[in-house]
């Protein structure tokens, strides 16, 4: 028997149909699509509920947004919303349901709403051009992977595993990034690693720590930073050389205490 506190696909279904029957009848709101998975073709047992609403250019856009939520609130029993803002003034307002269902509704301004990424199923409604997201900020990634790794040796120099965690957590977040781009796959929060290669993989998880033991964080630091480094050379070779210095002098500090070679790196 299913846990009756957990949504199922078809508590989805009917609560996306329901908001979007009640888009229809709010004169201020004058078009809706569906986006994510459900635009893609893509939904399964976990997806969420995601929606974009165009406004009317007269729309009070605070008092609307505030009595959409109400109306989930008395529907559904929201159990806690989470707002964010995008460019120019666009609102996600995330909601939690009791079963766990998330369910994002953007509010869009009425000349922006377009579909700006893959996956926009227009249900009414008039949008502008669509538009693209500009290319992934690779030097960004690779900044805010030395600056994680520097981080993670300081945390460890001064005994704070915790910190250490952390630290390591974000730089392989940016590592992970920097593979997804390099393959063509989505980098946004993950959301596409499990489709990286097998031996990717591996190195992956031989470079995660098995524990919040000083030695093991450091070797998981080493390990973690060549493949750092390998990977930036794949992407901007100069820039590799130009780091190769502070990458070398991230490596003295605690070096020996644990560490292992990556296999397989070029």
């Amino acid at each position: 028997m299913s846990d009756p506190s957990l949504f199922e696909p078809t508590d989805r279904e009917r609560i996306r149909g329901e908001l979007l029957a009640a888009a229809a009848d709010d004169p201020g709101i004058v078009g809706a699509a569906l986006v994510g998975s459900a635009a893609r073709g893509t939904e399964d047992r976990w997806s969420d509920v995601d929606l974009a609403l165009q406004l009317a250019r007269d729309a009070d856009e605070p008092r609307l947004v505030e009595r959409w939520t109400r109306m989930m609130r008395d529907r559904y029993g929201v159990a806690d919303t989470l707002d964010i803002f995008a460019a120019q003034g666009v609102r996600y307002r995330v909601c939690l349901l009791p079963t766990s269902l998330q369910v994002d509704v953007s509010f869009w301004p009425h000349d922006l709403f377009r579909e700006t990424e893959p996956g926009f199923a227009l249900q009414f409604g008039t949008p502008a051009e669509p538009t693209r997201p500009g290319a992934p900020d690779v030097r960004r990634m690779v900044g805010m992977g030395w600056l994680f790794a520097l981080h993670a040796r300081s945390a460890l120099a001064r005994g704070k595993v915790w910190q250490a965690v952390g630290m390591l957590d974000h730089l392989r977040e940016e590592l992970i990034a920097l593979q997804c781009v390099r393959a063509g796959l989505d980098p946004w929060h993950g959301r596409d690693v499990d489709r990286l290669d097998a031996a990717s993989l591996r190195r992956l998880e031989d470079a995660r720590a098995a524990s919040v033991r000083l030695d093991e964080l450091d070797r998981s630091r080493h390990a973690l930073l060549a493949l750092f480094q390998a990977e930036v050379r794949r992407h901007d070779a100069a820039l590799a050389d130009a780091l190769a210095p502070p990458f070398a002098a991230m490596l003295v500090e605690g070096a020996g205490r644990g560490s292992r070679a990556v296999d397989g790196l070029d």
